[in-house]
């Protein structure tokens, strides 16, 4: 069976981040040699594959195959083809294209249009679409058909490079390989994210003239662009075909891209219609992520009671994840509900598993801004007791808080602990490092503002240009 590439086709953005769902009871460990030995009867090649722990110097993906050959386990192609689906599902691509390339370096297995396909795809992700190109320049004849070419298509309009899409389609609709929503599907979102709505109309009655029916991502793109241009005609004109077409099967997505449009336009009433429809329809594995968008657009309506009524709903379909607890203590700071916000972070204290700062992070800047500021200082001292320590971003808003109150030394003591518990790649904001200086500055105190600068140099939490610069205006201020 031939493997295609996958083209993205939804057009409703789906903000959770995946995690791998590996067992928690498997282990790998590392022998001196590089190599990996199995500790859990569950060992399996994708999970020798993404365990690496700290891996020692030598180690490699390849090296992880030839082990699990040279023990003597099989090791096809369709094996090596699911393990290349699982890498990429969890966006693991380096991986999926040394496994890629290992399949035909060392296995010697011949590649069939879709394998080529798929490390077309990856190559564009890891190396860039020049390499991609490169690629595809040297792919024989005999392979490059309407998967390879999909492949193409998918890495320009991923790429937003809207020149070298077009060509690709037209090559595609020359050749004949242009005869499914699947393909028109990536150019409708291309042109949809470009804000290209005349290139949407005309390519949806091509799909008309050619007898190529849509799906529900292609109506739903359509949706998308007629909610984002405030088109309420014909959002609803649209609505209407497709609830009236026995052939698309309407889905909560599409009700709440409606929604969404009558909310941008300020139709409040229309909107909580459209979200009451799309609840109707959420079904399975996808009530979490619905319940979670339904959630926020009650919020932005401010109906708090809705808020409240779909998170009770959303418990109930199973385990509670710490995005979603994000979610509904974001929406409800929005409906400026932070008793309510703060008894969801309560709730989250008592059951969570995985801590995520992220959680108390949102109510805590909440509270900064507020001016609440004991507020805020009561649940970083809770998650400091219960063993948690705090990120940078949260004792940033603390410091930004007590500036903002008229209590300098408290801001610069909670700055310099977000210095300290930065991250490579943590940028502090300039307004509050500014703050902070000010602060210095009233105190004549060169020797103490030159040492919170060369702190924040040393950390890399602003360029080191403005460094130079804060340290400048200290010394003609100072």
């Amino acid at each position: 069976m031939m493997m295609m590439v996958k083209i993205p086709q939804s057009c409703i953005p789906i903000s959770r981040t995946r995690q791998c769902g590996i067992s928690r009871g498997f282990r790998v460990q590392f022998c001196t040699t590089g190599t990996v030995t199995p500790s859990s009867s569950k060992d399996t090649l994708y999970r020798r594959l993404v365990q690496f722990g700290k891996p020692t110097p030598g180690f490699s993906i390849q090296g992880v195959l030839d082990q699990w050959v040279e023990e003597g386990r099989a090791l096809e192609r369709e094996e090596l083809r699911v393990t290349i689906k699982q890498l990429r599902k969890f966006k693991r691509f380096k991986e999926a294209l040394e496994v890629s390339e290992w399949m035909s370096d060392k296995r010697f297995l011949d590649l069939l249009p879709g394998d080529v396909a798929v490390r077309l795809d990856l190559i564009s992700k890891v190396h860039g679409l020049e390499q991609a190109e490169k690629y595809f320049s040297n792919i024989p004849i005999t392979l490059i058909g309407v998967h390879v070419y999909g492949a193409l298509l998918h890495c320009f309009a991923h790429a937003k490079n809207v020149e070298k899409t077009e060509a690709v389609m037209q090559k595609m609709r020359e050749l004949g390989f242009a005869k499914t929503a699947l393909t028109y599907n990536v150019m409708l979102k291309l042109y949809s994210y470009m804000g290209n709505h005349d290139k949407i109309d005309s390519l949806m009655q091509e799909m008309e003239e050619k007898g190529i029916a849509g799906d529900k991502f292609t109506y739903n793109t359509r949706l998308n662009a007629y909610a984002y241009a405030s088109d309420l005609d014909g959002m609803e004109k649209l609505l209407m075909k497709m609830e009236a077409n026995p052939v698309v099967t309407m889905s909560w997505h599409a009700y709440v891209v409606v929604a969404n449009g009558y909310l941008k336009a300020g139709a409040v009433e229309k909107a909580s219609s459209m979200l009451k429809k799309s609840e109707q329809l959420v079904r399975g594995k996808e009530r979490r992520f619905a319940y979670e968008v339904i959630l926020s657009l009650y919020a932005s309506i401010g109906n708090k009671e809705e808020v409240y009524r779909i998170w009770q709903l959303y418990k109930t379909s199973g385990r509670i994840y710490n995005m979603s607890y994000i979610n509904m203590i974001s929406s409800l700071v929005k409906l400026d509900d932070l008793d309510g916000a703060e008894k969801i972070l309560e709730e989250w204290e008592a059951v969570k598993e995985d801590f995520d700062s992220r959680v108390p992070n949102v109510l805590i800047s909440a509270f900064c801004k507020k001016g609440l500021l004991e507020n805020a200082e009561s649940i970083v001292n809770r998650l400091m007791e219960s063993g948690m320590e705090p990120i940078a971003a949260i004792w940033q808003h603390l410091a930004a808080g007590y500036h903002e109150n008229g209590e300098g030394e408290k801001a610069l003591e909670m700055m310099k602990k977000a210095i300290a518990a930065s991250h490579p790649g943590w940028k502090a904001k300039i307004a509050t490092v500014a703050a902070c200086l000010e602060y210095l500055k009233g105190k004549v105190s060169i020797e103490a503002a030159e040492e919170f600068i060369e702190l924040l140099k040393e950390k890399g939490c602003i360029p080191t240009e403005l460094c130079d610069k804060f340290v400048a205006e200290c010394q003609v201020r100072i």
